[in-house]
């Protein structure tokens, strides 16, 4: 996961802010733990061929919207979040194509954590790479989403992996390995959370993306999966509007920053050489 997914899977559960204080359930965990491992699993057969390796090429319409330039963003399954005991997960997938880019910038762009603040802020309000090898990074962060007169604040860390299925194709895995509520963000009574406690409305974060080279450019795909706790009926009229509103623009805008990080690097790169 690059942490450019991050912002996207806060707004699909920040509504739930207003309700009282919660805690993670051992039968929630499990149930998010299954619905990781079966996401990985789909991956594994897309990289395998047992599947089309992009989500875009899985309909004709949605690559030709890509195709044209439009960012394109949809429920993963069904029309609405799974509801699990105590908890919704929410699955989100969008696509984005950057024309005169090559899988090498895609990632060389994707990986750059000291421009996230840039790229991204003020959602994005610090980043920090605590390990890198070749084929996979671990980050902390702290981000942060603004809701009328609510902020969402989380403080985190992350493990990502990178895998090369071929020239031109690469996808990443990862997940949250620490995620911990910033109550009161900003402010002289702010507060860290304990692990697994607080509004609930971010218990743990996976994301999967896929770069694919052709068609002179580069398809990005990110599936952003988040666990909340769910929703009292009472309160669904209200909040749920706001979570289908904010995750649709959140990851739109999460891509579009993404594709336009590496059109300015790409074409950076190219004055260069030409300057040459």
């Amino acid at each position: 996961m690059s942490v450019r997914h991050i912002p996207a899977i806060l707004a699909l559960v920040v509504g739930s802010l207003t309700m009282k204080a919660a805690e993670l359930k051992p039968e929630t965990l499990e149930s998010w733990n299954g619905y990781v491992r079966v996401a990985n699993a789909h991956m594994k057969e897309r990289a395998d061929g047992a599947a089309p390796f992009l989500w875009t090429d899985e309909s004709v319409h949605r690559l030709r919207r890509v195709r044209s330039g439009e960012v394109v963003v949809e429920r993963a399954h069904g029309e609405e979040a799974q509801k699990v005991p105590h908890g919704l997960i929410h699955d989100w997938i969008g696509a984005a194509f950057v024309p005169n880019a090559t899988v090498s910038n895609v990632l060389a762009v994707v990986r750059d954590y000291d421009r996230y603040q840039e790229v991204f802020g003020p959602t994005v309000a610090s980043v920090h790479l605590t390990a890198s090898t070749p084929r996979q990074d671990r980050f902390s962060m702290v981000w942060l989403r603004k809701v009328l007169f609510v902020t969402a604040a989380v403080d985190s860390d992350y493990e990502s992996r990178y895998i090369q299925v071929d020239e031109k194709r690469w996808y990443s895995s990862a997940s949250s390995t620490r995620v911990q509520q910033i109550r009161n963000y900003g402010r002289p009574d702010e507060q860290m959370l304990p692990c697994d406690q607080g509004d609930g409305f971010l218990w743990r974060l996976h994301s999967i993306s896929r770069f694919a080279e052709r068609d002179g450019g580069v398809y990005v795909e990110v599936q952003a999966i988040g666990l909340s706790r769910d929703i009292p009926f009472s309160m669904e009229w209200m909040v749920r509007p706001v979570i289908e509103r904010l995750s649709r623009d959140s990851i739109l805008a999460t891509l579009q920053g993404t594709r336009g990080a590496i059109e300015q690097k790409t074409f950076a790169a190219r004055a260069s050489s030409n300057g040459q």
